[in-house]
């Protein structure tokens, strides 16, 4: 009886050994996954949709696992508050602006929160905190987008078809670019028209700004009369003697022209010379018989000279005369 005991009593004793270092081994498992045993802080973000997030679900920081989803709480309509158990160790590296978003661990994984950003001027994280939550684009949200740009898709293909045929009948500018060669030669010969005139337009830029720099250049004609007000005063005056002599040219034109009419007209005696060929014959006539009687009395005078009874008074007026000379000398 006494050996049958001590069997019993090390096969309990095996049994117990082997209960306690499972209970011990599986308080260390859950310590590892759940840092029990690890100091750490709590910080938190709202959601509208957590999208099956659980407690326990683990937290994500830079592809780093620093801790895990302590307690979700509704805190109005339709929001979430997710307080997060974070590593304390971890702390240092995660700032009070770092965005919170909802994730999946793999392509089919249980959800978990991603803490992304954050910059190294901003505050580190403390306990409490609350961080600013992401919108996690959802599946429903993903298949609206790609609903909507199919539909967008089959606008486009549909327009683009009746487009292509009515190009193909000759329908549209296109079409009939397409169509008529002729009208394309056309409108060749309008894009070389327009591309000589563009090489125009520059050219004559580049004169403008050539001749614009001219007008700029210091101490040339055009820059002294846009600058210096004296030569532009003196040309300004100039101007106005130009004009002054022009009307005065109009007026002495104008003169001559009146006095050329008379030169026309029989009225006046040098009229009646220039156009009446009988009078100017008789005004020949006269000059000549003029000179005839001038002659006659020149010969009438000296032979006066010479008479017996007037030869005294010309010898008293001659030596009277040289009197006058020689006083005057």
């Amino acid at each position: 009886m006494d050996a049958s005991e001590n069997r019993n009593s090390i096969i309990v004793g095996v049994f117990v050994l082997l209960g306690v270092a499972v209970f011990v081994i599986g308080i260390l498992t859950l310590g590892g996954q759940q840092k029990s045993f690890v100091k750490s802080i709590h910080i938190s973000s709202v959601f509208n949709d957590v999208s099956g997030l659980k407690k326990g679900n683990n937290v994500w920081f830079s592809g780093v696992k620093v801790g895990t989803i302590k307690t979700l709480t509704f805190t109005g309509p339709g929001q979430v508050d997710v307080i997060m158990s974070i590593d304390a160790s971890t702390q240092q590296y995660i700032h009070r602006n770092a965005g919170v978003r909802i994730s999946s661990d793999g392509l089919i994984g249980n959800k978990i929160i991603v803490i992304d950003g954050g910059s190294p001027q901003a505050p580190i994280v403390q306990d409490g905190d609350v961080l600013q939550s992401e919108k996690l684009l959802s599946t429903d949200d993903v298949m609206k987008t790609l609903q909507q740009n199919n539909q967008n898709l089959l606008a486009i293909t549909t327009d683009f078809k009746q487009l292509s045929k009515q190009i193909l009948a000759g329908k549209g500018t296109v079409g009939t670019l397409l169509a008529d060669s002729s009208m394309g030669m056309q409108l060749k010969q309008t894009m070389r028209n327009l591309e000589a005139a563009t090489q125009s337009a520059a050219k004559m830029a580049v004169s403008l700004n050539s001749f614009s720099n001219k007008m700029n250049t210091k101490g040339g004609f055009a820059d002294n009369l846009l600058t210096d007000t004296i030569t532009f005063n003196r040309i300004r005056a100039s101007v106005g003697r130009l004009k002054e002599a022009a009307d005065n040219a109009t007026i002495l034109t104008d003169n001559l022209n009146k006095a050329s009419n008379k030169l026309n007209t029989t009225d006046n005696a040098l009229g009646v010379l220039l156009n009446d060929p009988k009078a100017a014959v008789k005004v020949q006539s006269t000059l000549d018989y003029l000179q005839q009687s001038s002659v006659k009395l020149n010969d009438d005078l000296e032979a006066v000279q010479h008479n017996f009874l007037l030869k005294g008074f010309f010898k008293k007026r001659e030596k009277a005369k040289q009197d006058s000379l020689k006083k005057a000398m």
